[in-house]
């Protein structure tokens, strides 16, 4: 693709909000076991969320690979058994080596029971609907569980998010973790 049609392709994209581009990785069927391969990187046993303040940059670019600012499927680990998980959307915010992290997101409203989600350790920013969700539901993003995501492992591209909603969610990502 010429850089000039690329560039026109983005700035469609960001204008739109959505990014759904083709699958770069093989369907995956969704089950509970970790991704398999070497310890040092991407695709070995989840080697936990990723501790402290992330450094976040907005950076998603048409190129079929996942990227900072886009909402994409994969496999998140559960807390308490990270040898377990489940395929859910996760908006992708930044790299830790050849790992991205991400933020898990919910179509639960936790609006009526943020005080309770809050003393179990959950804190949760209103994001909106966006293509992530065939259902068209709103969705909430949790800001104080940073995940290691093997960029292997998306199982689709759901959307990009606006900018100024990316950054509204880093910011609630930064005064969480302080």
């Amino acid at each position: 693709m010429p850089p000039s049609a690329a560039l026109s392709r983005l700035a469609d994209l960001l204008r739109r909000g959505i990014g759904a581009r083709p699958r770069t990785t093989p369907s995956v069927s969704r089950t509970s076991a970790a991704p398999a391969g070497p310890a040092a990187g991407p695709g070995a046993g989840y080697p936990g969320d990723f501790p402290g303040v992330p450094s976040m940059q907005y950076a998603p670019r048409p190129d079929g690979r996942p990227d900072p600012g886009e909402v994409v499927w994969t496999w998140v680990p559960y807390e308490e058994d990270h040898s377990r998980g489940k395929d859910r959307p996760v908006l992708l915010v930044g790299r830790d080596g050849a790992w991205l992290l991400g933020l898990p997101l919910t179509s639960k409203d936790h609006d009526r029971d943020a005080a309770q989600e809050h003393r179990a350790g959950r804190d949760w920013v209103d994001i909106g609907s966006g293509p992530w969700d065939r259902a068209g539901r709103p969705s909430e993003v949790r800001v104080n569980r940073v995940l290691r995501v093997d960029p292997a492992a998306v199982r689709r591209e759901g959307a990009v998010l606006s900018r100024a909603l990316f950054e509204q969610v880093a910011d609630a990502v930064r005064a969480d973790r302080r």
